[in-house]
């Protein structure tokens, strides 16, 4: 019994207990839907955890399943796509946040294109990428760079003005020049909320990766595999590039988690 109750109060139970009853939940309805006289859903439309776990495997074990490419070359060319673009993000916007939250006059000469595009979809500008970059990956990897650098331009910023003023004040009272009070204290307390738009970043770039390799013209990546398998009625393949993608952007999540709290390991000390 004790040992039941320490396992209850693990992090771990619970990060295990929530996918699993929702597979069950999933499961229960599946499986009454489909077997009810009258289904809610089309029972064509609904798979159960175990079709889709064998559309998986045939998927892994075979390639002739219709596709233009093999589910682990899908994946690898959506993630090329999702790191790529991400990276020009990062490099771009992180340099551009901190001028914008560190310079009042960067800041009110940029905010209004800042703002501006902030109010833009990044699907409303899809057909000016492809006529800038022509159909495949730049124009893939160039709405994705546009729809992260600014999530990541504006975490920064925050970032930046969120360092307390008592330590600035006693930076000034220290003489600190500009540069290392940049270094030594502004940077440093600016990196959670840096690290916290990566996340959020990179979270959204997969969303847009996938919505623009369904609709931008490509052969490839876990999003042609969706609409290719919705538009031929294999839905059960479809489940598995869904369940893959949201399973991709979870351990993504999970690798910026962890590179956050081993770079800023003093947070919260």
């Amino acid at each position: 019994m004790n040992k039941l109750r320490a396992l209850l109060r693990t992090r771990s139970f619970y990060a295990v207990a929530g996918p699993t009853a929702f597979v069950i939940l999933w499961w229960v309805l599946s499986y009454w839907n489909n077997s009810a006289a009258d289904p809610l859903v089309p029972k064509l439309f609904i798979s159960t955890p175990d079709q889709v776990w064998n559309s998986f495997w045939e998927q892994v074990t075979t390639t002739d399943t219709g596709a233009t490419s093999s589910l682990f070359e899908a994946v690898v060319d959506t993630l090329r796509r999702l790191v790529a673009g991400f990276a020009i993000a990062a490099v771009i916007g992180v340099p551009i946040g901190l001028a914008m939250g560190y310079f009042t006059r960067v800041y009110y000469s940029l905010e209004f294109f800042v703002d501006f595009l902030r109010s833009i979809p990044a699907a409303a500008i899809f057909p000016l990428f492809i006529l800038i970059f022509g159909i495949g990956d730049p124009s893939i990897i160039s709405v994705v760079t546009y729809a992260c650098v600014l999530i990541i331009v504006v975490n920064t910023i925050y970032g930046v003005r969120s360092v307390k003023e008592l330590r600035l004040m006693s930076a000034k009272i220290m003489r600190l020049g500009r540069l290392d009070m940049f270094r030594k204290i502004i940077l440093p307390e600016s990196l959670p909320y840096i690290f916290a738009g990566l996340r959020i970043a990179i979270s959204y770039g997969m969303v847009i990766v996938i919505f623009s390799e369904m609709f931008i013209g490509t052969d490839s990546g876990l999003g042609r595999r969706i609409i290719d398998a919705q538009t031929v009625y294999r839905i059960s393949d479809m489940y598995v590039s869904i369940v893959l993608t949201g399973l991709i952007g979870y351990l993504l999540n999970k690798l910026a988690l962890l590179a956050e709290r081993r770079i800023i390991h003093w947070e919260g000390k």
